[in-house]
């Protein structure tokens, strides 16, 4: 959501920052815009738009040269997408660009205006511009800074450049992400590490109430009462490459195809000597015989992910499993307390309503258990517990392989969970985990046959409206499709229990409407079948996903996608089959004309309510 770069060094600071942004394209965007010193003057340039247009316009209208300033890219919040309500934001001696969302904003507006303030835009954002100012009147950046700090109420990352200091940069956080780079001769403040990895693969991680100076001798840190501080620096395990599509057309793809070797990576880190082991992140048989029920909260995708954690972990530990909405747990007044488990499942381990659950359930005594896929993020550090999937860089809007190395990584932990409470022995361990060491090669034969996919694709391009349908672990995996379909594709799709189609659903099947049934459970499947079967007799159009060597009546199904699991678990099939699902979501999008890379009004990563 947004992105922010700045830059001070010898470089043009005007194609740091356009690159920066560029490499931020992913967290989502409706306009952007740039501030550079030529000298002791700021140039900004802004427009409603994609980069391109940006680019555009800095043809047109020259572009800045100087060696320190900030960029932005805007999802509006406050203020619709304008030239106007784009960053960065000037008033008097201050420009900024900010991230988040001030609650506040009203009452410090009215304040500001009766102080003889104008204001020029609809944003929230421009009285952080105003309120900086106001507090300047010493000329003492860093007074300015504490002292707005102390106003502000919500969330928020701010770059910050000062008129009267043509070689600072300055940039503070509270809820909002917000990362440091440090570089020979030069530094760089960002939303995320790839917009500075080309540069430096050294960072340093701005908490909450932090303050940041860059000038010409380098980066110092402040708190928020303005005391200098001493910070960590650490060195980005992410290359280049990652940060590159490779050939592929786009990331989405890219990245679908880095499943298998991801999900091996990340099953070799939490497992040891054929058995998962989680003793060295302090997660010991002792505490999860200890906890009376387990809570999984998250957001999106990884809430569904969660979702497959709660069938396997009651499947077999035989213990309580609670999934909830993250926005709905901290608003619900939930019961939990001390002998349970909350865990909290985020990719990017920044997510706004996540973490604040995190932040409940410490408050409430519960132990907290996250599972984030960068290793130093806000929810990595606030947990008691973290297991950190290892899945690399994820640019993509939509999710994939974070998806499934966040499920490899809960099937671990349920094994373990049901081994510590003696719900099964040491030898169905053995076989559970080298069942699920089996699933990287069975994701490579399912991505082997994306042609099989696009063909499903191209019996979707032209519908508006179609269902998922499941029962089980198919049904919990229908979410995930259909979310994903939906992200990127824009087709109305909606995922069902296959087993509630009677109790309204089915009154929307009409006539070749697609009716996408995942029926993978052997236990369940002819159940599933008889779901298949009334919808068909209302003249859906039935694709199936199954096991190979599943058979249907004739003319039950129109489209059949017969996938080799091998001898794979039904419990564990999820796993490689979300792939199959993606394909189809990525081709949909493609053969629409879609970037399934950067789909309409969507963010990486949700950082405000």
């Amino acid at each position: 959501m947004c992105g922010i770069v700045g830059y001070l060094g010898q470089r043009d600071c005007t194609e740091v920052l356009m690159d920066g942004l560029e490499k931020l394209e992913y967290r989502g965007y409706d306009s952007a815009g740039i501030a550079v010193f030529e000298g002791r003057d700021i140039k900004t340039v802004k427009t409603r738009g994609k980069l391109t247009a940006m680019k555009e316009k800095l043809e047109r209208e020259g572009r800045p040269q100087g060696h320190c300033g900030i960029g932005h890219t805007r999802w509006a919040t406050h203020g619709e997408p304008s030239d106007a309500n784009s960053h960065p934001h000037s008033n008097g001696r201050v420009t900024i660009v900010h991230n988040g969302i001030i609650e506040n904003y009203a009452e410090l507006k009215q304040f500001l205006t009766e102080q003889g303030y104008t204001f020029l835009s609809q944003t929230d954002s421009e009285v952080v511009a105003c309120l900086l100012d106001y507090y300047y009147s010493e000329r003492n950046p860093l007074h300015a800074i504490t002292e707005t700090l102390k106003e502000l109420r919500g969330s928020y990352a701010l770059g910050i450049i000062f008129k009267d200091f043509p070689e600072r940069v300055y940039a503070a956080r509270c809820g909002s992400p917000l990362i440091v780079g440090v570089g020979q001769g030069e530094s760089f403040i960002a939303s995320d590490i790839p917009a500075f990895l080309k540069y430096t693969k050294d960072y340093v991680l701005l908490e909450d109430n932090e303050i940041v100076r860059l000038d010409t001798e380098g980066v110092m840190f402040f708190d928020v009462h303005g005391i200098q501080i001493s910070k960590e620096r650490r060195i980005a395990e992410w290359d280049v490459e990652q940060a590159q599509k490779c050939g592929y057309p786009h990331y989405m793809l890219k990245e679908i195809h880095e499943q298998p070797g991801v999900v091996q990576k990340t099953l070799d880190s939490l497992t040891k000597d054929g058995i998962p082991d989680f003793t060295d992140i302090g997660l010991t048989d002792d505490m999860l015989r200890g906890f009376n029920k387990v809570f999984i909260t998250a957001c999106g995708t990884a809430m569904y992910a969660g979702i497959v954690a709660k069938y396997a972990i009651e499947k077999l530990a035989r213990v309580p499993v609670a999934v909830e909405i993250a926005s709905e747990f901290r608003y619900m007044d939930p019961i939990v307390g001390e002998n349970d488990l909350v865990i909290v499942v985020s990719q990017s381990g920044e997510t706004a309503d996540t973490k604040a659950a995190l932040e409940l359930a410490k408050e409430r005594g519960a132990k907290t258990l996250a599972v984030v896929n960068v290793k130093y993020s806000a929810i990595a550090r606030l947990a008691d517990i973290c297991i950190n999937t290892l899945a690399g860089l994820e640019i993509a809007v939509a999710s994939t392989k974070a998806y499934s190395v966040q499920i490899a990584s809960l099937y671990l932990l349920a094994f373990r969970f049901a081994y510590a409470r003696e719900a099964i022995d040491a030898d169905e361990l053995k076989r559970l985990t080298a069942q699920l060491a089996k699933t990287p090669e069975v994701i490579q034969n399912i991505i082997d046959r994306c042609d099989e996919c696009q063909f499903i694709a191209s019996q979707l391009v032209n519908t508006e409206t179609l269902f998922f349908i499941g029962r089980g672990f198919d049904y919990a995996l229908s979410l995930e499709g259909s979310l994903k379909l939906k992200e990127i594709s824009y087709i109305h799709s909606e995922a069902y229990a296959a087993g509630e189609l009677k109790h309204g659903t089915i009154s929307l099947i009409e006539q070749n409407i697609p009716v996408i049934t995942i029926a993978t459970q052997s236990h369940i499947i002819e159940k599933t079948i008889s779901n298949m079967e009334e919808v068909k007799a209302r003249g859906a159009f039935v694709i199936a996903i199954c096991r190979k060597g599943t058979t249907f009546a004739d003319g039950t199904v129109d489209l059949k996608l017969e996938l080799d699991f091998g001898e794979l678990n039904d419990m564990l099939v999820p796993l490689p089959t979300v792939c199959a699902l993606q394909l189809i979501a990525y081709y949909s999008s493609i053969l629409r004309g879609n970037d399934p890379d950067k789909p309409r009004n969507l963010a990486k990563s949700v950082t405000t309510e």
